[in-house]
């Protein structure tokens, strides 16, 4: 009866939480007993309860594997790095944004820094490509300039998870410091009053306050990252990479790999077998950490 009143009381704000109820209804439960495939010689003309069971056999498909070691290290390795660099900058953004008092400046800022978001992977890729390619690249070009030796950066692997790092934190600092800045702009505007009264300046009133009640909004975000860090971004590697060889041993990850032997293979079985392994340890990375948050700072905690 309280959340019908609720409701009641804020139909348009449930209607447009409605279509992402129902998304994840279909997607994030509906689909939970296709589970049982990881266990399963899956075979579509007998179906899911039909088929075989074949207990552990298809996560022997990717912890068998020479690679399994490799690609797990590259996913977790590149997922810390833009998590870590990706939180930092974010943040760093939002503080100078809510410097700003000049209204034109501050929205011209916030739209040149939102707008990476919205293209697509496939754009981006030939953005990189212009500016790494080798013969026609922009990068090449000014090396050529300054007398110094062009480099063939789609064959010198040493150099891509640096730059598969900037292209995601690039991607994503526009949105990720509009939430900051909205976390900011929510804090008790008496308490800079009191401050300035005080005789703090900016940097008291942004390291004394800003960044402390900033803390559980960086920390919860950091968290719900965590959960994904067995998570390979699929769309990024395959529109940037591809199926480059020389580059596999920084830029092969957990995805790409299942999607590749899923290509070459043909059995379901198996890509679920992974998604499962990396679901449990996404879920249980995010009760530790949030276990340890708890205990350490709760005003961060998820849960």
């Amino acid at each position: 009866m309280k959340l019908m009143r609720d409701i009641w009381k804020n139909p348009y704000s449930y209607l447009l939480l409605l279509p992402a109820a129902v998304y994840i209804f279909i997607f994030g439960y509906l689909t939970l007993p296709y589970i049982v495939i990881a266990f399963k010689n899956f075979n579509v003309q007998k179906g899911i309860w039909g088929s075989e069971w074949t207990g552990f056999k298809n996560f022997r498909f990717f912890f068998g594997s020479n690679r399994a070691a490799l690609v797990t290290w590259n996913t977790i390795a590149l997922n810390a790095l833009s998590i870590g660099f990706g939180t930092f900058l974010a943040v760093v953004a939002a503080l100078l944004m809510n410097e700003l008092r000049a209204g034109a400046f501050l929205r011209v800022s916030q739209s040149v820094l939102i707008f990476p978001n919205f293209l697509s992977w496939v754009v981006v890729s030939y953005i990189v490509f212009s500016i790494f390619s080798s013969e026609r690249g922009f990068l090449n070009a000014v090396l050529r300039g300054m007398d110094l030796e062009a480099v063939s950066w789609y064959s010198k692997p040493q150099y891509w998870r640096a730059i598969l790092t900037s292209i995601k934190v690039w991607k994503g600092l526009g949105i990720n410091s509009v939430i900051f800045l909205a976390a900011i702009a929510a804090i008790d505007g008496g308490l800079y009053e009191a401050a300035r009264i005080d005789g703090a300046s900016r940097w008291r009133q942004t390291t004394r306050i800003t960044l402390p009640l900033l803390a559980p909004t960086v920390t919860i975000l950091a968290l719900l990252s965590v959960g994904r860090i067995f998570y390979g971004d699929f769309q990024m590697m395959y529109s940037i990479v591809q199926d480059n060889g020389l580059l596999l041993p920084v830029t092969d990850v957990i995805d790409t790999y299942v999607y590749r032997a899923l290509r070459t293979t043909g059995d379901p079985s198996s890509a679920m077998a992974v998604g499962l392994y990396q679901a449990l340890v996404g879920f249980a990375l995010v009760f530790g950490s949030n276990w340890l948050i708890r205990r350490k700072y709760p005003e961060g905690a998820l849960f």
